[in-house]
């Protein structure tokens, strides 16, 4: 049993592209299927499925690389809210990640979402990971 979930899901993406692994496998849970969909909708994954085999099922995600280098898309993801030391920001305080190339998910009470979208409706939240 993993204390902090998030942070599972982020380290297991981290080590599977330090590995070169081109698909890694996590186990599902409606917040890391929130997190997915959003890394694929800004290009940081290339894609995903979700398994709902046994009881809990798991999420297949396919690693984006750069064609040329093998460099991986993801520079950094990073934990930014923990356990411990909740981190929560008003809509003008989220912070702007490498001034706005990078992205802040943000769980707000509209659902998961994008910094830069939580500007637009105006709403703060808990800031759970950076990534650029």
């Amino acid at each position: 049993m993993h204390s902090d979930p998030i942070s599972d899901y982020l380290t297991r993406i981290r080590n599977a592209q330090l590995a070169r692994h081109k698909v890694v496998e996590i186990p599902a849970s409606n917040v890391k299927k929130e997190l997915t969909k959003i890394l694929f909708d800004q290009g940081y994954i290339l894609n995903y499925k979700f398994d709902d085999e046994g009881h809990q099922g798991n999420i297949k995600i396919a690693l984006r690389y750069d064609a040329k280098s093998r460099r991986p898309a993801i520079t950094e993801i990073k934990r930014y809210s923990k356990p411990g030391l909740r981190r929560y920001a008003g809509s003008g305080e989220l912070p702007r990640i490498l001034n706005g190339l990078g992205v802040s998910i943000i769980s707000t009470s509209k659902g998961m979402m994008t910094d830069k979208e939580a500007r637009r409706l105006n709403v703060g939240g808990e800031i759970l990971c950076t990534v650029y």
